[in-house]
């Protein structure tokens, strides 16, 4: 349930605040778990009798869950394509491609299905007979042109036909979410064990939810210029399934990745949901220097979890991108370049001037940002004077799989200028809304996660949607907000706070500024070593004009006593 802590106080001159905790008991999908954990006890064989890196198997084993699933949507094309064969004079399709593709389902050869893959011997031949598998289904579906594994000859005829095995008994009656869940499970299992790399994550689907459920991509175009394995797209096609639309008629995907790897395998986590983009990805493309999709102004959602704090972008290559046009059209960095050496402000501002007039964006940042001095500072009280930030929701420790650092999610709404909260920012602190799955571990239930949209949707002066959560939802709302729910600031939990309010504190996007800073918060070294650098950076500013204004006065008191 939903009740404040207790003997929490803010020091200095705050006034006392109280947070709201809402840990709900962690559940589990026995038969999904069970499953998941089976498939990876086969996958871990690799890892034991390979001796291959997780990069190496990684990929040929996530081909074969995608070509399990692929099959499942085949095999149940080809009926009804045979059913309705045998009612029609034209005769049957079930051998045509564009039958499939139609249905946004990809065509497989005999020669490319578990059955005849199953029956080859246990030699060492058997991973050239599973390469041209993937090969066939290249030839037959153009969009996944050189993208699907072709390393299976690594592999021993007797780990290879294991796995084929393991793999073939996914039931087929398990539905479209579960097969996305097993997709998304090996995904962040594969990212836990190849660790964090470089300040990048792999994002869990609650907080990517989470993301999707506020911005409401119900139709347009949608960007992520750092799309990793395409996590952001499936969610938001899933959103737009929840609200029976189809995801793949309302929705224009495009991508930017830097890896050649990672977006191959965005373009296959596509397919294995049925969608299709225009990812770029691999060769010298990169997001701060290249765009690829010409983004500024054309975009009317973008979604991203971008590298936190990376360092070494040559501003050089910049100079073009910053500011204005002569005819005053923003350009990719609308408010400049930040002095330290530190990207996070170009990537905040990549998807702020991505934006059409009326786009929305939602993205993971490193909470240092939020309170970041010096240049940073300026930068983000433009960023606010454009009246663009709508939402900033302050999120705990643990929801990520490979580092426990806590984050903050930032909103935009470039058409929020035109409308009644033009002048305040919501601010929500959900440090203390959680499940915990394991002890390393934590996410949202979907009650969570739906009240904390809602919560977004009040505060616009929309109507809730129970689509997720449903009435376990609608009776929190009611808890906090009456029982005609209607948007008010909650100690502990939301502050709408004005423009004057967030001058007075120096422009500062943290949360717990408004919300209030919960008792016994930890720091992560993390956050302390990035909130350390950011106060390094500032005394040095300080220290280089005291010693300015040290020469100033010298000069002038030489000047007064010589005179």
């Amino acid at each position: 349930m939903l009740r404040p802590l207790v003997n929490c106080c803010v020091c200095c001159e705050d006034a006392r605040h109280i947070a709201m905790q809402w840990i709900a008991p962690s559940e589990k999908d026995i038969v999904t778990a069970t499953l998941e954990k089976r498939l990876w006890d086969a996958a871990d064989q690799f890892r034991a009798n390979s001796g291959l890196k997780a990069q190496e198997y990684s990929g040929p084993i996530l081909g074969l869950i995608f070509l399990r699933f692929a099959e499942v949507r085949f095999a149940a094309q080809r009926t009804k394509l045979e059913q309705a064969g045998a009612s029609s004079r034209r005769g049957s399709r079930v051998d045509d491609p564009g039958a499939y593709h139609a249905a946004g389902v990809l065509f497989l050869g005999p020669e490319s299905r578990f059955d005849y893959l199953l029956t080859q011997p246990e030699s060492s031949s058997l991973g050239s007979f599973v390469n041209s598998a993937m090969r066939e289904i290249e030839k037959h579906n153009p969009t996944l042109a050189g993208v699907l594994p072709k390393t299976y000859n690594l592999f021993t005829g007797t780990l290879l036909k294991e796995l084929l095995k393991t793999v073939s008994e996914i039931p087929a009656t398990v539905d479209f979410d579960a097969f996305g869940r097993i997709y998304e499970y090996f995904l962040g299992e594969f990212a836990r064990t190849e660790g964090q790399k470089g300040g990048e994550f792999y994002t869990p689907s609650s907080i990517v939810k989470l993301l999707t459920e506020i911005i409401e991509p119900f139709h347009g175009r949608i960007l992520d210029p750092a799309c990793g394995s395409g996590g952001m797209f499936v969610q938001s096609a899933r959103f737009v399934a929840e609200h029976k639309k189809n995801p793949a008629a309302e929705l224009s995907i495009c991508g930017v990745e830097k890896t050649d790897e990672t977006g191959r395998l965005c373009r296959l986590n596509l397919a294995v949901h049925g969608l299709e983009g225009d990812i770029r990805h691999g060769g010298n493309v990169n997001s701060y220097y290249d765009d690829p999709h010409a983004a500024t102004g054309q975009f009317d959602f973008v979604l991203a979890n971008p590298p936190f704090n990376v360092n070494a972008v040559d501003k050089e290559r910049l100079a073009g991108m910053v500011g204005h046009d002569s005819r005053g059209n923003p350009r990719r960095y609308p408010f400049g370049v930040p002095k330290t050496d530190n990207a996070n402000y170009l990537w905040i501002q990549l998807f702020y001037s991505a934006l059409s007039a009326k786009g929305r964006a939602g993205f993971v940042m490193a909470n240092s940002a939020s309170d970041a001095r010096s240049s940073e500072q300026e930068l983000r009280q433009k960023l606010i004077e454009a009246r663009a930030v709508d939402v900033m929701i302050a999120v705990g420790p643990n929801m990520f799989y490979t580092v426990t650092l806590p984050c903050t999610l930032w909103f935009f709404d470039r058409g929020k200028a035109q409308s009644k909260r033009a002048d305040t920012v919501l601010f929500i602190d959900a440090r203390h809304i959680y499940r915990q799955v394991d002890r390393a571990h934590r996410d949202w239930t979907p009650a969570q996660l739906s009240f904390l949209a809602n919560l977004v949707r009040l505060y616009r002066g929309e109507s809730p949607d129970l689509t997720v959560g449903g009435a376990e939802t609608a009776a929190k709302l009611a808890d906090v907000f009456g029982a005609q729910p209607a948007y008010a600031d909650v100690p502990g939990l939301c502050k709408a706070a004005t423009l004057k309010d967030i001058e007075a504190q120096g422009w500062s996007l943290n949360p717990g500024r408004y919300v209030g800073v919960a008792p016994g918060e930890e720091v992560s070294d993390e956050d302390f070593k990035t909130q350390l650098e950011a106060l390094n950076e500032e005394l040095e500013g300080l220290n280089a004009q005291a010693r300015e204004l040290e020469k100033t006065i010298a000069a002038n008191v030489a000047g007064i006593l010589g005179a």
